[in-house]
């Protein structure tokens, strides 16, 4: 998100994390601001029942966890490794120096977490009232608009991600995706699906 030359002038530190580190729990203060060097991270919450409910998947060059640093509460969500993952975290007050120095890149903040709030309307309309693939049609209608790519998208999520971002069972997930490409809504080719 920031660009590295930018980053990099404000010294943040670099974290080597494992498979399955915590960077943060639901519930802490946000002190820092996280961007991706490399590797994967999700974020979630954890039903009453256990369930993992995710809110998003964040990759190489991504930042996540922004929002409470700008309004100031704490962490909705946890934020997990998917795998070994490498991260850059700068304080709280040097990611504020950061943009109010570079205001063109508190517009791209600004723009990103527009399109956050929208993908969350989004999705708790689709969780509340519409069938299972009416759910994952729009998920991947979202990632494939947001990916800005032309022609066939491929979707690089898992059926288990899929579940997760939709609020439904694997299985379900996995009769819904047949049932959509014999409806011609989307292909699937070597276990791949493509919209």
């Amino acid at each position: 998100m920031i660009p590295l030359d930018v980053l990099e002038t404000y010294q943040p530190a670099v974290k080597s994390l494992q498979k399955n580190d915590m960077v943060f729990n639901e519930g802490e203060t946000p002190n820092y601001y996280y961007q991706i060097k490399n590797g994967s991270i999700k974020m979630y919450n954890l039903t009453e029942d256990g369930k993992e409910f995710v809110q998003g998947y964040f990759n190489d060059n991504e930042s996540f966890g922004e929002p409470p640093l700008f309004g100031d509460y704490k962490y909705p969500a946890a934020a997990l490794c998917n795998a070994e993952t490498k991260v850059y975290q700068l304080p709280k007050d040097k990611f504020f120096e950061l943009l109010k120095a570079h205001p063109e890149i508190h517009l791209k903040f600004t723009k990103l977490l527009c399109k956050r709030m929208v993908y969350k309307a989004k999705i708790a309309r689709e969780i509340s009232i519409y069938p299972p693939e009416h759910r994952i049609i729009s998920l991947l209608k979202h990632l494939k608009d947001n990916s800005k790519e032309e022609g066939t998208f491929e979707v690089n999520l898992t059926r288990q991600q899929i579940s997760e971002l939709t609020g439904l069972r694997v299985e379900t997930v996995i009769r819904a995706i047949k049932k959509l490409e014999k409806e011609h809504k989307l292909t699937i080719k070597n276990r791949k699906v493509f919209i």
